[in-house]
């Protein structure tokens, strides 16, 4: 699959963002992701909305690390400092579905996560949620939603 990935250079002059990006592969596209805290509270997952990537929690990490949680908090496939596919049509609600699926397999160190989502990654964490419950141990969620039933039609899809 082509894609794009944007030059870590772009991201030198983020003065309130201070973390390491690290990177995991999830079927051939390099995702990244921060993982900071010990972990001794628990661990926290963070998935962003749209249109947007892990900096929008730059200010909610440092008091849930400060608590002892490990915080992660990944830049979804397309965003960030994620690699961007160039064939607009992967972009699917399942397929980020997928991506994020796979992401969270990735930590087999982590026996289940604490999950707050809002937004696009609110819709995308709660179908994990319900897919992969063993992975989960709270959730809290904002401004989203779970779709479940039946399309509404060609201009909602």
């Amino acid at each position: 699959m082509e894609f794009l990935r944007t030059p870590e250079d772009r991201f030198a002059a983020i003065d309130d963002f201070p973390y390491e990006p690290r990177y995991v592969d999830i079927n051939g596209l390099r995702m990244a992701y921060i993982d900071e805290g010990l972990g001794d509270a628990g661990t926290v997952l963070l998935p962003h909305g749209e249109p947007t990537w892990g900096y929008l929690y730059r200010f909610m990490m440092p008091p849930l690390i400060q608590a002892g949680h490990r915080v992660i908090v990944p830049d979804l496939i397309g965003f960030g400092r994620s690699d961007k596919p160039i064939d607009r049509s992967v972009y699917t609600y399942d397929q980020h579905v997928e991506w994020m699926k796979a992401f969270v397999r990735s930590f087999d160190d982590i026996g289940a996560f604490d999950v707050f989502c809002q937004d696009w990654g609110g819709l995308i964490s709660l179908r994990c949620v319900a897919e992969m419950p063993d992975k989960y141990n709270r959730v809290v969620a904002a401004n989203t939603g779970l779709p479940v039933g039946e399309s509404l039609g060609a201009g909602f899809d």
